[in-house]
This record gives structure tokens, sequence and C-alpha cells, in this order.
């Protein structure tokens, strides 16, 4: 049977997604707490990792090593990088990358991480076309795109380093998490999507009542998600 390990950069939304599980068991590890059971007919891990790629690899591997993950999903909240995105879209990984990871002074390109094949992360196609297909359904309220994820230790507030980013990475949404899960996921061998609903447009220039974005991303990921899962 299938195993799906959901990360939630939430805490609500993923309070929202237990309380539709049934039959929990729960594990404390690495100061995270995993919820195993039954989402929506499908065997699932639920799990917050924490702000920081470091937290998040550490989550993404725990998940790998004691669950025998069949696919890895995050969902979370970004900042926009591409003008087409308006807060309160949901942006669906292609790929994602780190931008923080910098031994340029070496003679690497910025981004490139040393000694691997790659540093630009795919997800898996099955699953990104679930969920488009599942998001434009759920969701006809919003947009939703493909895109590539940016992410680094650091929260994108100015538009000088918005537009470093898209210059230097091409970047169409920023974030603290989701390239360290897409890198884990890599070596393991498993098969990943990053799901983000766009918060803001990285340059602090958001005004929209945060509560209420949060409450309507939320909504619009459980839509989502309820709906792809029906399909995995």
């Amino acid at each position: 049977m299938k195993t799906i390990g959901l990360i939630g950069a939430m805490e609500e939304e993923v309070a929202s997604l237990k309380k539709q599980m049934t039959e929990t068991t729960e594990m404390n590890k690495a100061g995270m707490l995993f919820t195993e059971g039954s989402l929506w007919g499908t065997k699932t891990v639920i799990v917050v990792s924490g702000i920081g790629k470091v937290n998040m690899a550490i989550c993404t591997q725990i998940l790998v090593d004691e669950y025998n993950i069949s696919a890895l999903i995050n969902t979370g909240v970004a900042g926009s990088l591409n003008n087409r995105f308006d807060i309160g879209d949901i942006v669906l990984s292609e790929c994602a990358q780190q931008h923080d990871m910098d031994v340029s002074a070496l003679g690497d390109p910025v981004g490139t991480i040393p000694r691997m094949e790659r540093s630009v992360f795919y997800a898996d196609k099955t699953l990104l076309s679930l969920a488009e297909k599942a998001c434009k359904k759920s969701n006809p309220d919003i947009q939703c795109h493909i895109g590539k994820i940016v992410s680094g230790d650091q929260f994108i507030s100015s538009a000088e380093k918005k537009d470093y980013l898209i210059s230097t990475f091409q970047g169409d949404c920023a974030e603290m998490e989701g390239a360290a899960m897409a890198q884990a996921a890599y070596l393991n061998q498993v098969p990943f999507l990053i799901i983000r609903a766009i918060s803001d447009k990285a340059d602090n220039s958001s005004h929209m009542d945060y509560p209420e974005f949060e409450r309507r991303a939320i909504v619009h990921t459980i839509n989502l998600l309820k709906e792809m899962y029906k399909n995995l």
C-alpha cells in the first residue's frame, strides 16, 4: 500500500487535516510529531517540519526511513517572484533549487551544490499533473500556476533581493524549505511535489490581512489535496 508523506508548514493546516484522519498513531522524533493514519482512504503520515532547510531535510529523511514513504508532498506559503502570480494563488513546483548555496568563489555558479550531479530538482510529473487538475477543479476562484521554487534560509523582503532571485535563478516564488525536501527526495529516489500559496510579493508591498490570507490558503490547499487524493 502506498504511503504519502505530507509535510505542512502551518500548524492550523495540519490540525485541519488530522481531524479528517482515522486510525491514527503518533511518534515524536527530532522534536517533530509524526501522525500516521488514513486520510481520505490513503495511508498518510502528517508532520510539521519547522522553519528552514535543516528542519525540512531532517523531517524528510525521518519520513523516508521510518515510514517507507511512496511520495512526498510539502504545503505552505511563498512570496511571489512572478508578476503573474497574485496573492492567494497556488503555485505547484515544476522544480526547486536552493538560492543561498554559494561556492562561486571556487568557480561554481551560485546555486550549484558541489560534487552533486544536479542542483535543480524536478517534481514528479504525475503528482504535478494530478495536483494541477485537482486545483483547477476544486478552487475555481483562484489561479493555479506551475513554476520554479527557490528556497533559502532567508525571508525575502526587498525589491533588490527579489530582482536577484529572478535574474539569477529564474525563480517564480521564494520560500524557506521546499528545495531541501526536493534534494532529500531526489537522494532517496522518492517522488515529490511542493504546493505553495502566494502570501506576498516578496518585497514588503503586501497589505492583505494575514489571518484572512492564512484562512483562505488553508481552505484552498485542503480542497486541492482532497481532490488530488481521489486519484493517488
